[in-house]
């Protein structure tokens, strides 16, 4: 059983790394490429918006006989007007966007500065402490650019933040790794 329990918690660890390093290799990319990762994330959204509109659109109509089906209708074409105006007016979406990703990234940082102040009696806690203060730095970045650095920024913003979110990721599997193989276990066991 408890053979069973370290093997869990060692797949969760190293499964823990993997994400934080393909994180750091997306960030990387969104850096590499921020005209592209923009443009992406804007249709991207739009799409969501479109199909979850739809998919308001057909729960108002099946459910059209428990009341509200005319809220049920505006909300679902809110949403699909949304997404069609995000693809058909792409620049004004990427500024509305970039408005978004600056307050989203401010909350962000909020949270992970609480998060690390939780984790604080933790080895490495430091790492997520680092992640809320850039997140939050990065927030403030959009926010003093905006409008004029959104075609670039929004796409340069996310990788770096998606880097430092990945690598505190890796830092804290790293952590547990070390805490569940501690150096005289490895050192018996070669």
């Amino acid at each position: 059983m408890t053979t069973d329990v370290s093997r869990d918690i060692k797949k969760d660890v190293n499964g823990s790394l993997i994400s934080g390093v393909i994180l750091s290799i997306l960030g990387v990319i969104a850096i590499a490429a921020p005209n592209f990762t923009t443009i992406f994330a804007e249709t991207w959204i739009a799409g969501i918006l479109i199909f979850a509109g739809f998919t308001k659109l057909v729960y108002a109509t099946q459910t059209r006989e428990a009341g509200g089906f005319v809220w049920k209708l505006l909300l679902s074409g809110l949403y699909i007007a949304t997404g069609i105006m995000l693809f058909v007016y792409p620049f004004t979406g990427i500024l509305t966007l970039t408005l978004l990703l600056g307050s989203f990234l401010l909350a962000e940082g909020t949270f992970e500065l609480i998060l690390a102040f939780r984790l604080r009696p933790q080895n490495n806690w430091t790492w997520i402490l680092g992640d809320g203060i850039i997140t939050l730095i990065l927030g403030a970045m959009i926010w003093f650019q905006w409008p004029f650095n959104a075609p670039w920024l929004l796409g340069t913003l996310v990788g770096v933040s998606i880097i430092f979110t990945g690598v505190s990721r890796v830092m804290l599997a790293l952590n547990a790794r070390s805490t569940l193989n501690p150096p005289d276990q490895a050192t018996n066991a070669t």
